[in-house]
């Protein structure tokens, strides 16, 4: 792995965050069910897997999510060399631009619009979803992302940022489901 994401890193991080975000949506899918109890005829509650809903999940991974995460981490320790930041200021910096000045604001609006585009909504349904949703998304990802990125962003090299926020993420879209 290690030698695939020095010699691509981006297509390296595009198969890792389809993967990932393929079973992070299994998970979330399969999790609830598991939780729900039987409590239909015969005991046995009716479960029907949306493979649609994964594919889409994988694509925005590879596609999406992957490539724009790479830009992200990369800008992110490039401001803090550009910018002098040290120590244990790192990872507050870090964590302060992304979760409250531009990424996850961003990261958020987008997932929550490229899955209605490829559910075909127009864009004023689009819109509809993302006003609807990312206040209480984003009050979620703070109690959620803060500390888990300022851990990662103190002890993780920055090629492997990513991956953390990946594994850690089949937790965090379970939580959503």
């Amino acid at each position: 792995y290690e030698s695939h994401l020095h010699a691509r890193p981006v297509v390296t991080k595009m198969f890792t965050g389809s993967l990932l975000w393929g079973i992070g949506d299994a998970v979330a899918q399969i999790v609830p069910f598991l939780s729900a109890g039987k409590d239909s005829v015969d005991g046995v509650t009716a479960f029907t897997y949306d493979w649609p809903r994964t594919t889409r999940a994988a694509f925005f991974g590879f596609a999406i999510h992957a490539p724009l995460s790479h830009l992200h981490f990369n800008f992110l320790e490039w401001m803090t060399i550009r910018l002098k930041v040290q120590g244990l200021a790192i990872p507050i910096f870090k964590a302060f631009m992304e979760q409250f000045v531009y990424w996850s604001w961003f990261s958020n609006s987008l997932y929550h619009g490229a899955m209605g585009a490829m559910q075909g909504q127009n864009a004023s349904q689009i819109y509809d979803r993302i006003a609807n949703v990312l206040w209480e998304t984003q009050l979620a990802q703070w109690k959620f992302w803060i500390p888990i990125q300022l851990v990662n962003f103190q002890f993780t090299p920055v090629r492997h940022q990513l991956n953390v926020v990946l594994v850690t993420s089949i937790a965090w879209t379970a939580l959503l489901s």
